[in-house]
């Protein structure tokens, strides 16, 4: 019998021969829901006591399929293909009792029901209370999936991980957490609980860290710093709880970064209760040593950085292990050739510097960074010339071959670390892309033949308007949508979208002002001229010569001999023309072009400066005159005032700069550098800040002061401090008394220049074993950072001088790049298999 329903025409009912292919779904697919039990992207949620799906009876032929409104039926029965091999999924209904005329086959049917089989009048509709609801359900579908949408997209933007939870609450949490505010209260976490090492004991706020005048530092109560720290422990608790439970419990387990945050978190908490136990006086404090972990976990390109290094470490290893091998050779030798002998006026080699195995390892080591070079030759040089062949081929060897091999392998190793780091960034960014298409093309009623999912324009426009991105992207996004032909966009389509992403940033200077008068139109184009600047450039220049020529004059003079009439002039003229230059390039290209470019701003900045001093010195002093002498009055003095103008007038002249094309690529090199070096110079705060820490436990009190002595050879303690020594120099202001004053010493140390001097000092206040943290701390710094810093200035260098002769360089156009950008043209796109394969893996989202 023909069953007809007033919803369904007669060649889309359910009770028709065919498998439905061609129905049109009835309600669209539910969202992408985290499935507890697996199942796919739409999948109904596994009920228990699931009901069979109908059996073919009289009216429906063999292996009929009921279509998409049929499914309303029976809300626990299977769903299956809407068409176009896609599956069909059914809307969230409640679980309820099914009424009488909707009984599932799994029920027993009743003779009369056998009887009336197969004359069936009433139509198969559900009720409308369960079609309202369907449609409530479905609206709140649509909403998870804009929202889902919008977060994949800002992880892609991020290049963050989106492995996390998808469901409304917890995506709200996700945002809230990754929102503005959040992350600027947790930076400002960090940066406290780092700082707290300033004002803790030992205190730093004292204005000389010289152990010969220092005056005692202010010491805090008990509990005033540890109060603080619980309330950064606090929040540290609340971030690390929430990203553990936006990862899930079982991505909980493999994410080491957590698990060590939670352990880090639990030492530092018990040092602390230790602490306030003790009542402050204890001397070790481990939590301090872990607080530079709470600023790396933060940076996900600090973790890259730190992952790339450790991969660098074997090759690198290799290398040390030869200077190693190249060490203790030179060391043998020297010990033998420079032995002790009988003639102690011949022995200063051995006395001064090859005494023992300690002492003859400590200074070919320090000769292998030449911070004692020539000093440790001179001796045995004195003696014989030819023993000036070991020293120079010890050095050529080792710092001339293996310390450059070391760079050069550095170099090579870390780039391709970082390139396959930048590399898995880009895949984070394409995957996001990819999972904002899968959950967005759900939204989409597609006929039922298509082999391809599609994504609406309007559902993309809604995202957009959601996400948090940068303006520029988002506008060149949309006007692409605007000029789009059709009304869909393939996954092809969507993530060539993207793409612009990846693009430079591009800076375009707002139009100059277009003036009617034809007198004003020449005053533009004379003052808006290139050669204009470069008449400025040579009157700066002009400016330079001849502040050095009064300088060079007036260098042997006495304050009460000079004359400032002729310094004070000049200075009056060049500073009226630097305010004439700048209001004419205000008048011929507009206030807001003027402003947009960097040069202009630092000109005008340091011109309005110099007049405000000008006008002050006038006031004071009167205008220059014959015998224009400087006398102190109020804050400055005139030769003060005078000197200050001066200096912001030679800072002034870095204005030629952008006029030198190689000049200008060098500073934007360093610029572009400097923008990028974040996650390096994180790294160096994290070194520095754990080996100050380590250096206070271990040196503090060390040094102590004998006296304001600055003779050449010193008695002290029974011996002779000879030139060149700790004491001898008066570096006492480089110790580790406090923890301001011993990054100060680690800078030191780290640019090897003299650093032969701490080693000696603190092993010989301390302990000889004192030396093992200095050599450590010169491995790390000095060789492996530096040697970092070097691989990415070469790179980033490399890489604008290749793109110089690629690019039109457009006057108008201002470009920049990131670490990722700078990689750009070497990475390889995803495959969409690789895509789709790691869309299946996510554990919370399941396709």
């Amino acid at each position: 019998m023909k069953i007809t329903s007033p919803l369904f025409p007669p060649s889309r009912c359910p009770c028709q021969g065919e498998a439905g292919g061609g129905a049109r779904p009835f309600l669209p697919s539910r969202p992408l829901l985290p499935q507890p039990g697996g199942g796919g992207l739409g999948a109904a949620p596994p009920v228990a006591g699931r009901l069979r799906p109908p059996q073919p009876g009289p009216g429906r032929a063999e292996g009929a399929v009921p279509c998409r409104g049929s499914s309303l039926l029976h809300p626990e029965a299977p769903v299956t293909s809407g068409g176009g091999g896609r599956p069909a999924a059914a809307p969230f209904l409640p679980s309820r009792p099914a009424p009488s005329r909707w009984r599932s086959a799994a029920q027993p049917r009743s003779p009369l029901m056998e009887a009336g089989a197969g004359a069936e009048t009433e139509p198969l509709l559900p009720p409308r209370s369960w079609l309202r609801r369907a449609e409530e359900a479905t609206g709140l579908d649509n909403d998870l999936y804009i929202n889902q949408a919008v977060v994949f997209i800002e992880d892609a933007i991020q290049y963050r991980s989106i492995n996390h939870r998808v469901d409304s609450k917890s995506l709200w949490l996700y945002r809230w957490y990754y929102s503005r505010i959040c992350q600027c209260i947790l930076s400002l976490t960090i940066t406290i609980i780092l700082a707290l090492a300033f004002i803790e004991t030992p205190s730093s706020l004292t204005v000389t860290s010289d152990v010969r005048y220092r005056l005692p530092a202010w010491d805090p109560p008990c509990g005033l710093t540890e109060s603080i720290e619980m309330l950064c422990f606090i929040v540290f608790m609340i971030d690390v709880s929430v990203k553990s439970y936006l990862v899930g419990w079982e991505e909980f387990w493999k994410n080491r970064w957590l698990m060590a945050y939670i352990l880090t978190l639990i030492v530092s908490f018990t040092d602390w209760a230790v602490s306030l136990s003790y009542f402050c006086t204890e001397a070790v404090r481990i939590r301090r040593i872990l607080r530079p972990f709470f600023l790396l976990q933060n940076s996900s390109m600090m973790k890259k950085t730190l992952k790339s290094i450790n991969s660098t470490l074997p090759e690198m290893a290799s290398v040390v292990l030869l200077l190693a091998v190249h060490l203790s050779l030179f060391t043998m030798f020297a010990m033998l050739l420079f032995a002790r002998t009988k003639d102690g006026q011949q022995d200063k080699e051995w006395v001064g510097y090859f005494r023992n195995l300690p002492d003859s390892l400590t200074s070919l080591l320090v000769l292998l960074t030449t911070a004692n070079n020539p000093d440790v030759m001179i001796p045995a040089y004195s003696k014989n010339r030819a023993y000036s062949i070991f020293f120079i081929l010890f050095t050529v060897l080792g710092n001339l071959f293996l310390m450059n091999l070391l760079t050069a392998i550095i170099y090579n190793q870390f780039r391709g670390y970082l390139l396959k780091s930048v590399q898995s960034s880009l895949f984070r960014r394409r995957l996001g892309i990819r999972a904002a298409f899968e959950v967005l093309s759900s939204l989409k009623e597609g006929p039922a033949n298509a082999e391809q999912s599609y994504v609406s324009v309007g559902a993309l426009l809604q995202v957009l308007q959601k996400v948090e991105m940068d303006s520029r992207c988002k506008q060149a996004i949309m006007r692409s949508l605007k000029i789009w032909s059709g009304d869909q966009l393939s996954a092809a389509q969507f993530q060539k979208l993207f793409e612009e992403l990846d693009k430079d940033a591009i800076k375009q200077h707002p139009p100059s002002p277009e003036y009617q008068s034809h007198f004003m139109q020449k005053v533009q184009f004379a003052f808006g001229h290139p050669y204009f600047g470069y008449l400025g450039n040579v009157v700066a220049l002009a400016n330079i010569v001849s502040i050095c020529v009064v300088l060079v004059m007036d260098a042997d003079k006495q304050p009460s001999e000079r004359d400032d009439f002729f310094l004070g002039a000049i200075n009056c003229f060049f500073i009226l023309y630097y305010l004439l230059e700048m209001l004419l390039k205000i008048l011929a290209m507009g206030l807001k072009r003027y402003l947009s470019y960097p040069s202009n701003r630092f000109d005008g900045l340091l011109t309005a400066i110099l007049l405000v001093l000008e006008i002050a010195t006038f006031a004071e002093y009167g205008f220059p005159h014959p015998g224009w002498r400087p006398e102190f009055m109020g804050l400055l003095s005139l030769w003060d005032m005078v000197r200050l103008v001066n200096m912001l007038i030679v800072f002034r002249f870095l204005r030629i700069i952008p006029n030198m094309k190689f000049m200008a690529l060098v500073v934007t090199t360093l610029l572009d550098l400097v923008k990028n070096l974040r996650a390096f110079a994180g790294i160096l705060v994290v070194v520095f800040y754990a080996f100050a820490i380590t250096g206070i436990m271990l040196f503090k009190g060390a040094v102590v002061p004998m006296g304001n002595v600055s003779v050449v050879n010193t008695t002290y303690n029974n011996g002779t401090l000879q030139c060149g020594t700790y004491e001898q120099l008066e570096y006492w202001p480089n110790n580790f008394d406090d923890f301001a004053a011993a990054v100060v010493t680690l800078w030191d140390v780290m640019v090897v220049n003299n650093w032969q001097v701490f080693l000696e000092a603190f092993s010989r206040y301390s302990t000889p074993w004192a030396k093992i943290y200095f050599v450590a701390w010169w491995l790390i710094s000095s060789v492996i950072w530096v040697n970092l810093f070097v691989a990415l200035l070469l790179e980033n260098f490399i890489h604008k001088w290749d793109r110089r002769c690629h690019r039109e360089s457009l006057s108008d156009i201002e470009y920049q790049r990131t670490v990722e950008l700078m990689f750009r043209d070497v990475l390889e796109e995803p495959t969409e298999e690789e895509l789709m394969e790691k869309l299946h893996q996510h554990p919370h989202l399941h396709l």
